[in-house]
C-alpha cells in the first residue's frame, strides 16, 4: 500500500489516474465491505486482455478473498468447474460423455482442456512441440524464444511455472502452415508483424481450410473450401461454461446441402490423409485417422454408444427428437457449493498453495523473480515490457487509449458483412468514397481539437502501424480514449507501410509478451489519430483504393481473383 515505492495508494491516488472522484471510490469500498458484493464479467473483456491484464485478475480474487470466500454469498463461479459445484446427475453419464469427447472429438480442443483438468503429466505428452498463438510470428522470424506456461486456459497453477522453448529439443523450425481458422491478423494481436511472418522465406507452404476468402487466406498457396455449421451435421454438447441451466446432447442437422464443392474440415482432412498416406509410407493413415469411421453416420453412432446415453434413448429416436437432457439429481439443492467445504474446515479440505491456506503473498512468483509478475498483484502502469499507459513519456506521441472490445454487431471476425447491420450508424460509417469504415468513438472535445466531425475518415496509427476508420463523435466516451471494436476483415493497403483500409485494429496492437506470462494484449495500448484525405492516398495507393467493392456487403470476392477465363 506504498511502503514499496513511498506513494500511498489512497482514493485521492487512484482519482488522479482512474478519473473516479475519491469519493465516489470510498462509497464503494464502504460498499464492497460491509455487503456481500457480487460483480460479473464474462471473460473480463479489455481487463484481462491488456498490458499487465494479470494484475486486476489477481486482484479481484483477492477481494473476494478478502470477503471470506466460500461462506454463504461469498462465491467464484468459475466455468471450467460447474460440472463439480453445480450440477449433479443421478447417472453417471457426465463423464462417459467426455471421454466420448476426448475420443471422438474433431476439435482438439475439448480434449486438450479436459485431460489438462485430470492429469497434467499426461496433457504434457500431447506435444512433442507446442508454441502459444501470440509467439507464432517471433517464433518464425527470431528463433530461438523462450516462454512459460502451455497456456491453456484449464492447465493447473503449476504449469505457470514450466519453461518451454521453440525449437524444442530434436524438433525442426515451422516450415509450412496449415491453417483452418483463418483469423490470425484480426483476432490476435501484433498482426502486422504475423503478416511479415507469413511472408517469410522460411515458410514453404501454407494450406488454407476456411469458406471465406478473408484475412489470414489472403496469405495461403492453396485455399481449400469449407462448409459452415449450416452445411453439416454435427452433434454439441451443451455443457459449461455456456450454460448453467442444464446438460444436453444435441443432434444438430445441416439445413442445407454444401455450397459448391465445399467441404467439411473432417471430410478434407480425410482426403488429404488418403492422399499423403501412401506418399509418406504410412497406407494405413487415413484409418489412423479416422479409426475406420469415415461416414459421419458411422462415427456418430459410435459416438452415441460411448457416452452411455443409449442406455435413455435409442440413437434413432435421439436424432428423431434432436436432443436428450441429462437429468439432474432432485436433491441439488443440498450439494453445498464450490469453496464451502475450505471454509468451513480448511484443515480437512486445504487448497492448492504451497500453504494450502489463501495467500496474498505469492512465494512462488517471488521465486520467479519478475517485477512484472508481483508476489502481491498491484496496479503496474508501465514497465519493462509494455510503454502503454497515458503515465509514459511515450504518451505525448501517441496521446490516446485506445479500448477495444468484443464486436456488438459480429461475432469476434464472422458477420462483418451483412448488409443489415450495415444500416446500423455504429456497425459501419460509409466514407465520402462509399467504402465501409470501422467506427472508431471519439469524445467530442477531443475531436473538435483535432478538427474532426462524424464521417470524416480519420487514421489510427502507432509504430507499429496504421488503420483507418470512419470517425463516430459522441460524448459516451472518455476524453483521451478511443474505441475500436476488434473483428473487421483485414484490407492491406500496403503490407510496406502497414496500412490498413478495413479496421482490423489487432493489427496494430502490442506484438510484446511478457518474460513469465504470454499474454494477449488487444485493447488498453496508445495510438494517435489524424484526419485523413481520402483522394491524397488515392493518387499515393491508386490501385489498393480502387479494387471491386460491394458497397452494400463490403469486401468482396473480384477485389482479390481476377477471372481468367
Amino acid at each position: 500500500l506504498g511502503r514499496e515505492d513511498g506513494v500511498p495508494k489512497t482514493p485521492k491516488w487512484a482519482e488522479e489516474i482512474t478519473g473516479v472522484p475519491a469519493r465516489i471510490i470510498k462509497a464503494l469500498a464502504r460498499l464492497w465491505a460491509t455487503k456481500r458484493t457480487t460483480i460479473m464479467h464474462h471473460y473480463g473483456g479489455g481487463m484481462i486482455r491488456g498490458a499487465y491484464s494479470t494484475e486486476p485478475a489477481r486482484l479481484e480474487v483477492a477481494l473476494l478473498a478478502m470477503q471470506g470466500i466460500g461462506k454463504p454469498g461469498r462465491h467464484q463461479l468459475h466455468g471450467a468447474f460447474l460440472q463439480s459445484s453445480l450440477i449433479v446427475h443421478p447417472v453417471d453419464l457426465w463423464s462417459k460423455i467426455q471421454e466420448a469427447i476426448i475420443k471422438y472429438s474433431r476439435c482438439r480442443a475439448p480434449s486438450y482442456s479436459l485431460v489438462a483438468i485430470r492429469n497434467h503429466d499426461e496433457f504434457k505428452k500431447l506435444f512433442k512441440q507446442f508454441i502459444p498463438r501470440v509467439l507464432v510470428p517471433e517464433a518464425v522470424l527470431n528463433p530461438p524464444i523462450e516462454w512459460y506456461s502451455h497456456t491453456w486456459v484449464a492447465c493447473p497453477t503449476e504449469c505457470q511455472f514450466e519453461k518451454h522453448k521453440y525449437p524444442a529439443e530434436g524438433c525442426p523450425e515451422i516450415r509450412m502452415i496449415w491453417s483452418s481458422c483463418c483469423c490470425w491478423l484480426t483476432c490476435w494481436n501484433g498482426g502486422y508483424k504475423m503478416a511479415e511472418a507469413f511472408r517469410s522465406p522460411k515458410i514453404e507452404f501454407i494450406l488454407a481450410q476456411s469458406p471465406w476468402l478473408e484475412n489470414d487466406a489472403l496469405f495461403a498457396d492453396i485455399i481449400l473450401p469449407v462448409t459452415t455449421p449450416l452445411e453439416e451435421d454435427d452433434v454439441v454438447f451443451v455443457q459449461w461454461p455456456k450454460n448453467t441451466q442444464f446438460n444436453a446432447l444435441i443432434f444438430s442437422p445441416k439445413c442445407i446441402e454444401p455450397i459448391g464443392e465445399s467441404k467439411s474440415d473432417y471430410e478434407i482432412c480425410c482426403l488429404i490423409a488418403e492422399k499423403l498416406g501412401p506418399a509418406l509410407g504410412i497406407p494405413d493413415l487415413l484409418d489412423k485417422f479416422t479409426g475406420g469411421k469415415r461416414n459421419f453416420d458411422e462415427w456418430l453412432r459410435a459416438f452415441f454408444e460411448e457416452t452411455g446415453v443409449s442406455k435413455y434413448i435409442s440413437f434413432e429416436e435421439w436424432k428423431e427428437k434432436g436432443y436428450w437432457l441429462l437429468p439432474v439429481d432432485p436433491n441439488w439443492k443440498l450439494q453445498k457449493p464450490y469453496m464451502s467445504f475450505f471454509a468451513e474446515d480448511p484443515d480437512s479440505f486445504p487448497l492448492k498453495t504451497p500453504s494450502g491456506k489463501i495467500e496474498f503473498y505469492s512465494e512462488r512468483l517471488a521465486e520467479l523473480g519478475d517485477p512484472e509478475r508481483p508476489p502481491i498483484p498491484k496496479y503496474i502502469p508501465y514497465g519493462e515490457t509494455w510503454w502503454e499507459s497515458l503515465q509514459h513519456p511515450r504518451a505525448k506521441k501517441y496521446p490516446f487509449l485506445l479500448v477495444s472490445n468484443h464486436p456488438r454487431w459480429r461475432m469476434h471476425a464472422q458477420l462483418d458483412d451483412v448488409a443489415w447491420f450495415h444500416e446500423i450508424p455504429t456497425c459501419k460509417v460509409r466514407g465520402p468514397d462509399g467504402y465501409l469504415y470501422e467506427p472508431i468513438w471519439i469524445n467530442r472535445r477531443d475531436a473538435e481539437k483535432l478538427g474532426i466531425k462524424t464521417g470524416d475518415i480519420v487514421m489510427v496509427y502507432n509504430e507499429r502501424g496504421a488503420v483507418l476508420a470512419g470517425a463516430y463523435v459522441t460524448e459516451r466516451i472518455m476524453p483521451g480514449v478511443v474505441s475500436i471494436d476488434h473483428g473487421a476483415r483485414a484490407d492491406i493497403v500496403s503490407l510496406e507501410d502497414r496500412i490498413d483500409r478495413g479496421g482490423a485494429i489487432n493489427l496494430i496492437a502490442p506484438k510484446e509478451e511478457g518474460k513469465t506470462a504470454a499474454l494477449m494484449v488487444v485493447s488498453g495500448y496508445l495510438v494517435n489519430i489524424k484526419k485523413v484525405d481520402l483522394e491524397e492516398l488515392k493518387a499515393k495507393y491508386p490501385e489498393a483504393l480502387q479494387k471491386p467493392y460491394n458497397k452494400a456487403f463490403g469486401l468482396c470476392y473480384e477485389r482479390y481473383v481476377k477471372d481468367s477465363s
